[in-house]
């Protein structure tokens, strides 16, 4: 019988200094009872975690990059809310690459939603929407190409082995074989995937990965039948709850759109970003400023301070906890200080055709610092 070494002492002390490290601050306020207390556990516990991650430090940097614009419902967006002529909206999937320095005092990068195109087209809600509308609709109206994230590091000085970390807020329509590699062969394809980042190990919420291993009926369109098979393990790590990355990096446990969504929280020179797909607008965590039609006066007349993106619903009271610990997280728009700086991970576009559901206040994107070049640093 054979056994797998074990590292060195030396090499357990480095990993355990590069791994996520637990958030003591949110420790068992998902579990409060009954939910009206939970909810202000929750608020509790990120008002105080936050006066702690700010004084960390910040990031090095950040550089937002779109990826694809596709067709939405309207009504999951809004939670049925908004009034619309056209039934379908559509947002833009934004990959973000983080610099910054992890708690072993080396410089991480951290690659936050990098989404293939081709691996959301399988997933069940898209493939059955695009027999049923045709390609022209869903390929040509809908959707829109700017770039692969595989051609996004080049742009920017970094070689595909620079990427330490590869995340998502959950896993709706992503093919993980596409981008973390593979040891099977993705049907009608020749050969095994090779990992785009070569180096990067996926960070996932132990929930998530669950969903994959048995998926409900409630959750069955949203996930690419088979994507993680083949996924080697050793390029997987799983987290429970909420977990800090290094100085400036934190992601946090925000279920409810799944049971393993997770939040990536930034601080940056202009404060604190929270990112996620909780909402595709800034109207979703401030519907009392929003001038899309249904939406203010739908939070209105139920006392919600929040109008959760809902094409699932999973836990839809657990969303609105995590969208309210997102904006206590959050810091007011340089911009606008009216806007909390939550970047929706798909954020609605302003196309007109959407009119009248367009987007009050449109993030954009992020852009601090110079991110390193390869051989810069390492």
């Amino acid at each position: 019988m054979t056994t797998t070494p074990k590292p060195a002492p030396s090499a357990r002390k480095a990993q355990a200094a590069a791994a996520p490290r637990p958030i003591p601050e949110f420790e068992g306020v998902h579990d409060v009872w009954p939910r009206g207390d939970r909810l202000r556990a929750v608020r509790s516990a990120a008002a105080t975690y936050r006066e702690r991650f700010v004084q960390q430090g910040r990031i090095h940097a950040v550089r937002s990059f779109d990826i694809a614009a596709a067709p939405y419902p309207t009504r999951f967006g809004f939670h049925g809310a908004a009034l619309a002529v056209n039934p379908f909206v559509s947002i833009v999937n934004r990959m973000l690459v983080v610099q910054f320095d992890g708690f072993d005092g080396e410089l991480k990068t951290l690659v936050w939603e990098p989404t293939v195109a081709a691996g959301t087209a399988q997933a069940p809600f898209y493939a059955q929407l695009k027999r049923l509308a045709g390609d022209f609709l869903t390929e040509h109206v809908f959707a829109r190409y700017y770039q692969d994230p595989n051609t996004v590091l080049p742009s920017c000085g970094l070689r595909p082995e620079d990427v330490d970390f590869v995340s998502f807020d959950h896993l709706h329509v992503q093919d993980v074989r596409m981008i973390m590699g593979s040891t099977s062969t993705i049907p009608g394809e020749r050969a095994p995937r090779e990992a785009l980042f070569p180096r990067a190990r996926l960070l996932v919420h132990r929930r998530e990965l669950g969903t994959f291993e048995s998926t409900h009926p409630m959750q069955w369109a949203w996930y690419v039948d088979g994507g993680m098979d083949g996924v080697p393990p050793e390029r997987v790590t799983a987290f429970d709850g909420d977990v800090e990355l290094g100085v400036g990096v934190s992601l946090l446990w925000t279920p409810g759109h799944t049971d393993g969504n997770h939040s990536l929280v930034l601080n940056t020179p202009d404060g604190v970003w929270v990112s996620s797909e909780n909402g595709i607008s800034a109207d979703n965590w401030q519907p009392e400023l929003s001038r899309i039609p249904g939406v203010r006066r739908h939070a209105a007349f139920y006392g919600h301070e929040v109008v959760p993106n809902a094409n699932t619903l999973e836990d839809s009271l657990d969303q609105y906890d995590s969208m309210v610990k997102e904006k206590t997280l959050a810091d007011p728009s340089r911009r606008d200080p009216r806007w909390l700086q939550i970047l929706p991970s798909s954020e609605l576009a302003p196309f007109k055709r959407h009119w009248p559901v367009l987007p009050s206040f449109l993030h954009g994107g992020l852009n601090y610092g110079e991110l390193t070049p390869a051989g810069g640093g390492r």
